[in-house]
């Protein structure tokens, strides 16, 4: 191998992972991917289980902070981010969901031609191997693992139960022709193991593919340019700075943060606000780092003596050594689980076009994103609203490219995004105050006293936080603000697109890790259709 190829991918989270994969099946396409982190390829990745000891902490994960949320009281907020190869699919909780088709009939509409619902959806199916469903909306074959849970939780029937008992519809697939509706997710693992976009895409073929070079340990400090054409990447590994040259282009694949202060720290972007921090400016695009969404989420939390939940306590400690023992035998029982085992999609108003909140049943309590611990066992419902008005940005603290970018989601700025949040928190009570939930439910941890309107304002502000969803960053569009055409291409230069969460100029209405993939796919068609034309 030598220290030019074709692609240069920067960034090996799920759209990183999926367009270097796809790239380097042609044997004559060389390509390089770079990741900060390590392989994700060790027993706490693949356990589903083992989220917890990522998540909550800095293992595979950046464990990024936002700035003060005028909206939540002033609250500095969490955001992890997965580190290593698949990114944020080696740490998240696995569920599969690729959003509404009006989201992305929605895209269309904004001028971004070949991103509607009909465009995306066979790229969808591309990457999927479903092992449930099929037809019109679903395939088999593709590198993404898509099953479902092997926990064998009896919950999950209570969950359906009660949301009988409230009158919500149930929901088989949430991914087919209807979303509305309470269900059991599919989650992407095979045979009761975590399936990262990187192992879907990069670790089958690193050290196979001649053509594929795979760097971890590799953290992108600038793009080269050579005029306005990007010619590659500088990274610092370990104690060195090294360089790779891209013949053809650079793929930025950081996500939602690390792409725009990439960007930034390479003089792209707003030149004025560069220029606060000694960088020079190579190309004016002022829609870096602006337009962040992210769902707000709030938690009910219970605390229970039903045998079925996870959680500090001695029966908990037998249960969880139980567990693992199961596991290391079947690859079945609780540390299969990736805790948001059922949930679905809902209308907060019955006057709604489509659902606005999400709700993840989690079989744990859950405080502070699992960094405060308790004693007890239990478990708890999130509750997000999907299309928030607010928006944030990320920008640079300094011109440090080691330092973590200045994060502002925004949380709550818009007054119609709290009262959206209020009949969210409301239709979430009704679930779980039906006699199925109930049953399970020794002690409410969170929301005993919230009697009014005004109580739960004052809840939402005080508890609010991310459900893991930032986009938009470096958003796809044709007006002023865009900074990807609608080939990804970056707006005024050469040899550089972007292909991860960053690109979508509106939030989904689910997770984003299935929809991040698609992009991978869908930019490594139009690269090839691209490349045969030229």
């Amino acid at each position: 191998m030598t220290d030019t190829f074709d692609f240069v991918v920067v960034g090996a989270g799920s759209g990183g992972c999926a367009v270097a994969g796809r790239l380097s099946e042609d044997a004559g396409t060389s390509v390089a991917l770079l990741d900060a982190g390590g392989a994700c390829d060790n027993w706490v990745v693949t356990t589903p289980g083992a989220l917890v000891l990522m998540v909550a902490g800095k293992v595979n994960n950046w464990a990024f902070e936002t700035v003060p949320q005028k909206g939540l009281n002033g609250r500095i907020g969490y955001q992890p981010r997965g580190k290593g190869l698949g990114g944020s699919s080696a740490i998240n909780a696995m569920v599969y969901i690729r959003g509404h088709r009006a989201d992305y009939d929605q895209w269309a509409s904004l001028g971004n031609a070949g991103w509607s619902y009909a465009d995306v959806l066979p790229y969808f199916k591309r990457s999927e191997d479903n092992a449930e469903f099929d037809g019109a909306y679903h395939a088999k074959g593709g590198p993404l693992r898509v099953n479902k849970l092997r926990t064998d939780n009896p919950v999950q029937q209570m969950f359906l139960t009660g949301a009988q008992e409230a009158q919500f519809r149930l929901r088989d697939d949430f991914n087919a022709e209807e979303q509305e509706g309470l269900g059991i997710y599919q989650v992407t693992q095979h045979n009761g193991e975590r399936w990262s976009a990187a192992r879907a895409y990069v670790h089958p073929h690193k050290g196979k593919r001649s053509n594929l070079c795979v760097e971890t340990a590799a953290h992108a400090t600038r793009i080269l340019f050579e005029g306005k054409r990007a010619v590659g990447v500088e990274y610092r590994q370990r104690d060195a700075t090294k360089q790779l040259r891209a013949r053809r282009e650079v793929i930025l694949a950081a996500g939602a943060f690390q792409s725009p202060q990439l960007l930034m720290l390479s003089g792209i972007g707003d030149a004025q606000a560069l220029a606060k921090h000694g960088i020079a400016s190579l190309h004016h695009l002022p829609g870096v780092g602006q337009n962040l969404q992210d769902h707000p989420d709030f938690i009910f939390s219970y605390l229970s003596d039903a045998p079925y939940f996870t959680g500090l306590s001695f029966s908990g400690i037998v249960h969880q050594l139980r567990a693992i023992s199961q596991y290391r035998r079947e690859r079945r029982g609780p540390m299969t689980s990736n805790f948001a085992e059922c949930g679905g999609f809902l209308k907060s108003q019955p006057d709604l076009d489509i659902p606005d909140i999400q709700l993840h049943f989690g079989m744990a309590m859950v405080n502070d994103h699992g960094r405060k611990r308790g004693w007890g066992r239990g478990f708890s419902c999130h509750v997000c609203l999907l299309r928030p008005k607010s928006r944030g940005s990320v920008a640079l603290k300094n011109a440090d490219p080691l330092a973590a970018p200045l994060i502002d989601p925004n949380f709550l700025g818009e007054a119609d995004d709290l009262e959206a949040m209020v009949a969210g928190y409301k239709t979430t009570r009704r679930l779980m105050e039906t006699p199925a939930l109930r049953s399970l439910q020794k002690k409410d941890m969170v929301t005993s006293k919230v009697k009014t309107d005004d109580d739960i304002r004052n809840i939402l502000r005080a508890r609010v936080d991310t459900v893991y969803h930032p986009v938009g960053s470096c958003k796809m569009g044709v007006d002023a603000m865009a900074v990807v055409d609608p080939k990804l291409k970056v707006y005024g230069l050469e040899g550089l697109r972007v292909v991860d969460a960053s690109i979508m100029p509106t939030l989904i209405g689910g997770n984003t890790n299935a929809p991040t993939i698609m992009i991978g796919e869908k930019a490594a068609d139009m690269i090839k259709a691209e490349m045969r034309a030229g």
